[in-house]
């Protein structure tokens, strides 16, 4: 990210709070009027015009002010958003909520995802914890199907197959496949999706592209089947700009399950830790270019877990969202705690 003052950071501050409280682009004159920023408006605006430049504001049209760009808001999550946390008395009465629920996994998870909609003013959502012995690779077949693209066929331990398709960055002959698995088969049979991940990390570039995507496929084995519990839509029905494509793309989102499964994937990934804020995609799924997923896994960590997390246009609350996020994953977890206290070292924390 390019590096910007004190005074262009405290701009972009601000005209992120504006227009997140009110979707109308933000002006140089409404900043100097609203706040001391000891500065001209000229000032002001060659600052705006300059975070304009730089990818970190966007003008809509000439006569108007900036909103702010996808990158603009990764800046403010990543450098400028405090790490607050929900008012004590906000915490205390989300407590006695899920206190006064019986001891009953599915009406905590319809409270989570009904306490995260309302606080973040966002979607929500919640998965089932999936359980148990993760799966475990038995062997794998690669199939050229046409130039770059391949079939791999992975089979598990348990008996279950696998199909996926993969595309290569430079195409590769049937020969050169099969003596590739044959080196993963030997390497990687008994293990599971987190020990093929980190067998990949010591393996040359083919090997190790294939040894990933057959440790996302045992991983995606390992979270299949998860019910996810959502709540919120009206919240985001109800925003001033309700037909702009980022509530659009949430909607649909929602519905076609697809992409949120491969997100999901990635919060409960064997090396995701902490919150997991994911702006307009990230470069990685098209559809989530106009969305924002925050997201944080709750459980047993290698045993039973689950995400939590909300979701809307990149026009979001961040820090309530965040703090939300963040601390309903911990009331969930300290729940699984008294339920099973056997279990309670490997539960994770939540930073």
């Amino acid at each position: 990210m390019p590096p910007l003052t004190d005074r262009q950071e405290d701009i972009l501050d601000l005209v992120i709070q504006e227009y997140v409280a009110t979707p109308v682009p933000v002006s140089s004159k409404a900043l100097t009027e609203q706040y001391d920023l000891g500065v001209s408006s000229a000032t002001v605006r060659n600052d705006m015009a300059a975070l304009e430049e730089m990818g970190y504001l966007a003008q809509p049209h000439t006569s108007a002010g900036r909103v702010p760009t996808d990158a603009g808001y990764r800046y403010f999550v990543q450098r400028l958003l405090n790490d607050t946390e929900l008012p004590p008395t906000e915490q205390q009465t989300i407590r006695h909520q899920f206190h006064q629920t019986r001891l009953d996994l599915a009406q905590w998870m319809r409270l989570a995802a009904a306490i995260l909609a309302r606080t973040s003013q966002s979607v929500s959502l919640i998965t089932t914890p999936q359980a148990a012995a993760p799966n475990r690779y038995k062997h794998m077949a690669l199939i050229v199907i046409d130039n770059r693209l391949v079939l791999m066929v992975l089979v598990l331990e348990s008996g279950d197959v696998l199909q996926h398709t993969l595309t290569l960055s430079e195409p590769a002959s049937q020969d050169l496949l099969s003596q590739t698995t044959d080196r993963l088969n030997r390497l990687c049979v008994g293990l599971t999706a987190e020990e093929v991940l980190d067998k990949a990390s010591q393996l040359d570039v083919l090997d190790r592209h294939i040894s990933q995507r057959a440790s996302d496929a045992l991983h995606h084995a390992d979270t299949a089947g998860a019910r996810i519990i959502h709540d919120g839509v009206v919240n985001i029905l109800s925003e001033p700009e309700f037909e702009s494509e980022g509530v659009r793309q949430t909607l649909r989102v929602l519905e076609e399950r697809e992409v949120l499964d491969d997100v999901l994937d990635v919060a409960l990934a064997p090396n995701a830790q902490g919150i997991q804020v994911m702006i307009a995609g990230e470069g990685r799924w098209d559809e989530l270019s106009h969305c924002s997923i925050i997201l944080s896994r709750y459980g047993v960590v290698g045993r039973t877990s689950g995400a939590l997390g909300v979701m809307g246009p990149t026009r979001m609350r961040y820090g309530r969202a965040i703090s939300a996020v963040r601390y309903v994953s911990q009331v969930m977890n300290d729940m699984l705690r008294n339920v099973h206290p056997e279990d309670s070292a490997e539960l994770p924390e939540t930073p």
